[in-house]
């Protein structure tokens, strides 16, 4: 069915499905952030929303305030029902027991579990099911849960602060602050909704950053993300400022470190986890491997331009943030990525903007690398 063939009302109630989801951004890990609106006619009658993991689905928080009135009425979900049994019980099938007429879904769940289980669950009990209004819309709400499904890895996003002469720290390292408060602000949002920050040892050791989440979106969060540090030595200090705080640090270094660092790391609480080389150098896409088999979904890094740099050049960025302040920092200060070996403009990286939007007295862009495939 194209979308062309959806009513006026269709549209409204999915439109209302999708703001309800959002609710969910900063609560929802490690599953999806998905809206419900049960309807009758034009007439809106029960909406949910899935507001964290073990707690109700949107379908069954949606039906749960509709009661006995389900009969007969429309459901608009912004993802295919869960058909298996997880920490709740299958939404299809709460579907079904409510006695709905027609489901209205914005996307198919690429969860092996799911993956059209729950739309051929539902067409077998005699309702009717339509799937693909607003899919491109309900698709951004998830794009880690998404990424996760479909090729084993999270959603990267990286996030980068410059001057406008395009440099990130001086030549000294001092980077504290290029951007307003405005936009540090914005960052917190960003770090609440992942499921981890990441960052190099260089960062940890030059900087000394908590790298933990904070202000009100931060409190919808059941815990801290996850801190990652990639560290092929196991150089940090173990009295640095990221042991100090709540939540989990987990360091990604190479099998053959010393053993008496990482017991002295793990003593302050840290997780040390051996991978091996690519280059010398921990293997990113082994990194990347093994945070979506922890059920991680989005990854924001916060890193210098070595690790940024190396994380491109693996092709593991699927988003870049960078934050641009009106200043400027002068041609020996440093620059956003490290690519040795860039000599020509037919080696340069193509990207695309996506969105450039003011935060405070700064220009925050939202860009997504082009590589080519």
């Amino acid at each position: 069915m194209t979308q062309l063939d959806f009513s006026s009302a269709d549209y409204a109630h999915m439109s209302r499905a999708l703001q309800l989801a959002k609710r969910g951004i900063y609560s929802t890990d490690p599953n999806p952030r998905v809206g419900c609106v049960i309807a009758k006619n034009e007439e809106r009658i029960g909406e949910g929303w899935h507001v964290r993991a073990g707690e109700g689905h949107a379908e069954v928080n949606a039906l749960r305030e509709v009661g006995a009135n389900s009969q007969a009425a429309t459901a608009y979900v912004t993802l295919e029902p869960c058909s298996h049994f997880g920490r709740t019980p299958p939404c299809s099938q709460a579907l079904i027991d409510a006695g709905v007429q027609r489901v209205v879904i914005a996307m198919q769940d690429p969860n092996p579990q799911v993956a059209g289980q729950g739309v051929q669950q539902l067409r077998d009990a005699g309702i009717q099911v339509e799937v693909g209004l607003l899919e491109q819309q309900a698709e951004s709400l998830n794009p880690g849960y998404l990424k996760r499904m479909r090729d084993g890895r999270p959603w990267v996003r990286c996030k980068l602060a410059m001057s406008l002469d395009g440099r990130t720290a001086m030549a000294s390292g001092e980077s504290q602050w290029i951007t307003s408060a405005a936009a540090r602000e914005d960052v917190h949002r960003l770090r609440a909704r992942s499921s981890v920050i990441l960052t190099g040892s260089g960062t940890v050791t030059s900087d000394n950053p908590s790298m933990t989440a904070r202000g009100d979106e931060a409190a919808q969060r059941s815990e801290q993300p996850l801190r990652v540090i990639v560290d092929s030595e196991l150089k940090v200090s173990p009295q640095s400022a990221i042991f100090r705080q709540d939540g989990v640090v987990r360091i990604f270094t190479l099998a053959d470190c010393a053993a008496n660092r990482q017991k002295a790391l793990q003593n302050v609480g840290a997780e040390v986890v051996m991978l091996p080389a690519r280059d010398s150098r921990v293997d990113l896409n082994a990194v990347m491997h093994e945070l979506a088999e922890s059920q991680m979904n989005e990854v924001l890094v916060e890193a210098g331009a070595g690790l940024a740099g190396a994380l491109l050049e693996a092709k593991l960025l699927d988003e870049i943030i960078i934050y641009m302040a009106p200043k400027l920092m002068g041609d020996t200060a440093r620059g956003l990525f490290q690519l040795p070996g860039l000599e020509k403009m037919s080696q340069s990286v193509a990207l695309h903007i996506d969105e450039v939007r003011k935060v405070g007295v700064d220009w925050r862009f939202t860009i997504r690398p082009d590589y080519g495939v």
